[in-house]
């Protein structure tokens, strides 16, 4: 097995074109290689609570569990990525746990919730966590792959083969999500292992970000990322509409 891998990130969010308020938040910490992106949502700034409370859960929770589970940054065996997949899911189901209880206990935030997208590098792997519709690309050279899996309601009638992918673009149902931290007191978390090359790039970004972009434009905008790539990628998502907030996290692996 040879070194492991470290990683570089740049970061940026913009409240878009058409919102008051930026209710996404995010995480890029380079040392612990932990990255969130989190898109709240629930009126009276509700969404803005529900996204930075369970970003700063999980930033806990990650912290806490690497620092008592150091193995885990090495070669990537099945005991030691089926933990941190299970640390991945611990963090974001406390982070679901948290921001329940807070809409429990005050009226004006209820109903309160937010996606979560997270990315955990550990030198020779990465473990993503997922709920809801932020996601995560990965550029290898000029391929581009999405990792994670939409909890949309066009994501499951694309998955059933009920509707076509046209259909699905066009869709007034795009933004309806089936899976959210916050709104119930569990939510179903999809983990999964990522294999490390060097030089891969990694976009985590809401979907004030994807909506704008093609798939087949990310590898270009990637090249050589530098901390003028989100703010490049910002700019995009604004002049083709910025009707939501948009958030990027790019990380480089070398």
């Amino acid at each position: 097995m040879g070194e492991p891998l470290r990683a570089r990130s740049f970061a940026a969010t913009h409240v878009g074109r058409r919102r008051s308020t930026n209710q996404d938040a995010f995480l890029a910490d380079d040392g612990l290689g932990l990255y969130v992106v989190a898109d709240g949502m629930g009126g009276h700034a509700a969404g803005e609570v529900a996204s930075q409370e369970a970003v700063e859960t999980i930033y806990g929770m990650v912290k806490k569990g690497l620092a008592s589970m150091p193995e885990l940054r090495g070669p990537a065996t099945d005991d030691r990525v089926r933990a941190a997949c299970r640390m991945a899911e611990g963090a974001i189901q406390a982070a679901t746990y948290i921001v329940f209880a807070m809409a429990e206990l005050d009226r004006n935030k209820s109903g309160m919730g937010t996606t979560i997208t997270s990315l955990i590098m550990l030198g020779h792997y990465a473990i993503f966590g997922q709920v809801g519709d932020s996601r995560i690309y990965r550029v290898r050279g000029d391929e581009v792959s999405q990792i994670t899996e939409d909890h949309t309601l066009v994501g499951w009638q694309l998955k059933q083969g009920l509707i076509t992918q046209e259909e699905a673009d066009r869709s007034p149902h795009r933004n309806v999500i089936t899976r959210a931290v916050g709104n119930r007191d569990y939510v179903q978390v999809d983990t999964g292992i990522v294999e490390l090359v060097a030089g891969d790039c990694y976009l985590l970004c809401s979907d004030g970000l994807h909506g704008y972009l093609r798939q087949e434009e990310i590898p270009a905008l990637l090249r050589a990322p530098s901390e003028d790539t989100p703010l490049t990628l910002m700019d995009l998502a604004n002049s083709r509409g910025g009707r939501d907030n948009i958030t990027a996290i790019v990380i480089e692996a070398y």
